[in-house]
């Protein structure tokens, strides 16, 4: 099962601390050896680092680990291959332009006879099912809103309602974002954590590691950090039911719901 990781704040914040603990599942503390990467979103850029090597043996990773790039929205994943080549272009997250906006993706789970009609504008360059689902998902949105960018809640029910189409193929954990939220769409396992005022320390599980969030920020600060499973072992983390599609704003939830609780039970049996 691969690994995602996924932060979004209302202040330019790091990721280091949870990405030191989500670094050793890459080979160190877990089995998903087969790449990783990382996107963070800066403006209406986005700098993107992969590396097909495993991240806790990655120098690239270690150096996005001892870099503070400051984001709002930002979209790690650690990859176990189950369909694609063990390569850069079948490395997570994925990015493509819409509406004038990158978009970046990131998907855990296997899908199965999934193979859409992809003659638009949105092309896989890779051989994984992830690329193929993303790309679907863009031109799915590219072609119900010719007129351009759509409300947030019309862009919600779209995206729920693709994710709910694809999900009856198999797994379908996903982080999606376009710079201004984060989606995240739990099909088997998928949790998160709110941290804000009154902040306190956090310890990581796959490190000994632990960092007072009191000496790091602001009473108005506030970010949210969406992972396959929890990072820390001495914090409070919601786990997100599956079938459920989460939308943060801000370092917040401020939309939810239901997509099909059922897919995945069908397509795996």
């Amino acid at each position: 099962m691969c690994q995602l990781l996924g932060m979004n704040c209302n202040t330019p914040t790091d990721i280091c601390f949870s990405f030191a603990g989500f670094q050793a599942r890459g080979g160190l503390t877990d089995v998903h050896g087969d790449g990783w990467g990382i996107a963070f979103f800066e403006g209406r850029g986005v700098r993107v680092f992969l590396d097909p090597k495993a991240s806790a043996h990655s120098p690239v990773a270690e150096l996005v680990r001892n870099y503070p790039i400051h984001s709002l929205n930002v979209i790690a994943h650690i990859r176990k291959a189950t369909q694609g080549f063990i390569s850069l272009e079948n490395t997570h997250p994925f990015q493509r332009e819409l509406w004038g906006r990158y978009w970046v993706f990131a998907h855990n789970g296997n899908l199965l006879d999934f193979s859409p009609d992809q003659r638009g504008d949105f092309q896989p360059v890779g051989q994984t099912d992830s690329e193929r689902a993303f790309c679907h998902l863009m031109e799915t949105l590219n072609r119900d809103f010719p007129d351009g960018e759509p409300t947030r809640a019309e862009l919600f029910s779209a995206i729920r309602r693709i994710a709910t189409d694809i999900g009856h193929h198999g797994e379908f954990n996903f982080l999606l974002s376009n710079g201004t939220c984060l989606f995240a769409h739990c099909a088997s396992r998928l949790t998160y954590i709110v941290r804000k005022a009154p902040f306190d320390e956090a310890h990581l599980k796959d490190q000994d590691i632990t960092v007072d969030f009191r000496q790091l920020t602001s009473p108005a600060d506030r970010v949210a950090v969406v992972a396959t499973t929890p990072l820390t072992d001495n914090e409070n983390w919601a786990t997100i039911p599956p079938g459920t599609l989460m939308l943060f704003v801000d370092g917040e939830p401020v939309d939810a719901g239901p997509a099909d609780t059922c897919a995945f039970v069908r397509a795996t049996g």
